[in-house]
């Protein structure tokens, strides 16, 4: 397995100074990007599969045990944040429990009846698609997991690090991202958790942009929750329609801190209850309302 072989690369890096110690880490990691770039169509796969499982009522699923699913756990908990997208739309299942984000539950990995009964608790249905996380391609639990969903006619994908691996064979999709073995042998919280964490926001990111939770590449459906989320959401409203920021914190009260809202309104030159009725017809699509076909032709 290429997550578990030696690396030449780092032989004897216990007695390598700090600098070395960090260029080789670093060096390992430069390496990453270009495994994923390789398994991009594989990736699309799973977008275009998430995107149809959310337009039909269905879900994300995540499922994952240590590295890998303390990942899946944090991607999806970003979502909401981030795009106002349904707490429900994204969500994960990490063997162990919300305990073992915090401390590590190695034994919980192998519990192949836990992940049953934690997918069993979501009530899987072959609108959702469940993406297992593992970097070996053969945790238990994660495994069982995958097995459970796909007995409930679910889509099943899987994002792996390791050619041939388990999982890959019971998937539909299977995303394998190949980096080879890490600095520390065995480690896969190193480059395997990153080149995961990649593919995880790649997937989780297009999928929102598919849906239309973005206008442009601006986070349009931002959550303003704190100081910080209202000034970029203020900052978005003046690069977006050309006004200053008294006007655009004016405009976005009188949308009811709307971003979406907000916009509909100037644009169009309707009151807010129209705005959100025609964003209501246009399935949130604020592009669709606006008519924009966009700033540059492909």
């Amino acid at each position: 397995m290429s997550t578990e072989r030696r690396n030449p690369r780092s032989i004897d890096i216990d007695l390598f100074a700090t600098e070395r110690i960090l260029r080789t880490i670093n060096n390992e990691d430069a390496q990453v990007a270009a495994a994923v770039a390789a398994v991009i169509s594989d990736i699309a796969a799973v977008v275009e599969a998430a995107v149809k499982s959310i337009r039909s009522g269905g879900r994300i699923i995540y499922a994952g045990a240590g590295t890998s699913g303390r990942l899946a756990v944090l991607d999806a908990a970003e979502i909401p944040a981030t795009f106002s997208a349904p707490p429900g739309w994204v969500q994960a299942v990490l063997a162990g429990g919300a305990k073992a984000f915090n401390k590590a539950q190695e034994g919980s990995e192998d519990d192949k009846q836990q992940a049953a009964a934690d997918l069993k608790s979501k009530r899987i249905t072959p609108k959702d698609i469940v993406i297992g996380v593992s970097a070996s391609g053969a945790t238990p639990y994660t495994k069982a997991a995958l097995d459970f969903a796909k007995s409930k006619g679910a889509v099943i994908a899987a994002i792996v690090c390791a050619p041939a691996a388990p999982m890959a064979k019971v998937a539909d999709i299977s995303v394998c991202v190949d980096v080879g073995p890490e600095v520390i042998t065995g480690s896969t919280r190193l480059k395997a958790g990153t080149a995961q964490k990649m593919v995880l926001n790649m997937i989780s990111t297009a999928t929102m942009i598919r849906l239309g939770m973005t206008y442009s590449n601006w986070m349009i459906n931002v959550a303003m929750t704190n100081r910080k989320l209202r000034g970029r959401g203020i900052h978005i409203l003046q690069e977006i329609l050309g006004i200053n920021k008294d006007e655009a914190t004016r405009l976005l009260n009188a949308a009811g801190g709307k971003l979406k809202v907000a916009v509909a309104m100037s644009a169009v030159g309707c009151n807010r209850k129209e705005a959100a009725t025609r964003l209501a017809e246009a399935g949130g699509n604020l592009r669709s309302v606006l008519g924009h076909p966009g700033s540059r032709s492909e």
